[in-house]
């Protein structure tokens, strides 16, 4: 069974505090749907620039949201196509923190790799033979990961591990997401996408626990910013082989590289949100107070478009297409919505007066 070895520091508990008191710093402010939603679509810019990055994609941020908006670039295809496909495992990424199941499954970290890899919504299965990371200019080998036919065992132990921690452990949910990307990259159970992967893995962790800052942070960047300290973090023990010495190995520095870099990004969102907050010359927090959660959820799809749908409601909550139109109708008599045709496929919705300048 995974069994992680670490120490917790004077230093790590620092940041363990500080992650803690912008978590609530950011929770406890009146940010506005308009506002929150142009934070988040920032920050999932963001993360996809940074972490493709980080695999060797040369768009500069401008032109990733060009590519995410439909543009091309001259001899870009690839890069391209590795955009696209990170942000559509961003969406999904999205429907899964949105289930109310706090468990992580297996195969939505393999959903989210098929889409990380060439967009499809498939998980894809472990790799079956052995794979090497070579220094890139010498071409020797830097570590050597496990080998094929204990992969799905390890990766079994380390969801579980994962999802025991998550439900009942003892340990801080920054320390779970750093240990569960280390234990992903050092796992390495696929040729390709392994990095990619692990940081959507973290997110994953951290949305599902009360982490997710609302959507609007990124920790990508931090990484991109030195990447030699990201690797040289990863890199654990005297021998490159998974099975002399990795598997024991002491991980303290990597949870405090982890955890140092969330509590900087998580600083940076808690200043950002607060000017952010500040600039808005009204102060809507009575008129989301009257909102449940879901229904705050629905402004951000008002915000793009006048008129929505059932189908709309669905697929962004998460929810079967039934409990959609019950929501719908519920909303439709409280006065959150207006209703436009009778029938179910032609029937649209538009926002109720009341809660325009919301948007």
């Amino acid at each position: 069974m995974f069994k992680p070895n670490f120490k917790i520091t004077p230093a790590l508990s620092k940041m363990l505090m500080d992650i803690e008191a912008s978590r609530q710093a950011v929770s406890g402010l009146p940010i506005t749907v308009s506002v929150l939603t142009s934070l988040r679509e920032s920050a999932r810019l963001i993360s996809t620039h940074y972490s493709t990055q980080i695999e060797g994609n040369r768009l500069t941020q401008e032109q990733v949201e060009d590519v995410i908006q439909g543009g091309t670039f001259p001899n870009r295809e690839r890069d391209e196509r590795e955009v696209k496909d990170y942000y559509k495992a961003l969406d999904f990424l999205d429907t899964l923190i949105k289930k109310k199941t706090p468990s992580i499954k297996e195969q939505d970290i393999q959903t989210l790799h098929g889409l990380v890899m060439d967009s499809r919504k498939k998980p894809t299965p472990y790799r079956d033979g052995q794979n090497v990371i070579r220094d890139s200019g010498s071409g020797v080998i830097i570590y050597m990961p496990p080998e094929a036919k204990d992969v799905s065992n390890l990766m079994s132990e380390l969801i579980t591990w994962i999802n025991e921690q998550l439900n009942d452990g003892d340990l801080p949910v920054p320390m779970i997401a750093a240990i569960a990307h280390y234990q992903f990259a050092t796992i390495h159970p696929y040729y390709d996408g392994n990095g990619r992967t692990a940081r959507l893995l973290t997110n994953l962790v951290l949305h599902k626990s009360g982490y997710g800052l609302k959507g609007i942070y990124s920790l990508e960047e931090y990484y991109a910013r030195n990447l030699q300290a990201y690797y040289q973090a990863l890199s654990v023990g005297e021998s490159h082989n998974y099975y002399f010495g990795r598997v024991e190995g002491d991980i303290t520095d990597w949870v405090t590289y982890f955890c140092g870099g969330m509590a900087d990004s998580f600083a940076t969102i808690r200043l950002k949100a607060s000017e952010s907050s500040k600039s808005e010359k009204i102060d809507h927090s009575h008129l989301l107070r009257e909102l449940d959660q879901r229904q705050k959820q629905v402004l951000s799809l008002f915000s793009k478009n006048k008129y929505i749908t059932t189908l709309e409601i669905s697929e962004l909550l998460g929810v079967h297409k039934r409990t959609a139109l019950n929501l719908c109708n519920k909303w439709y008599e409280g006065g959150f919505i207006i209703q436009h045709g009778q029938a179910n496929k032609s029937r649209k919705y538009e926002l109720a007066t009341k809660w325009l300048e919301l948007l």
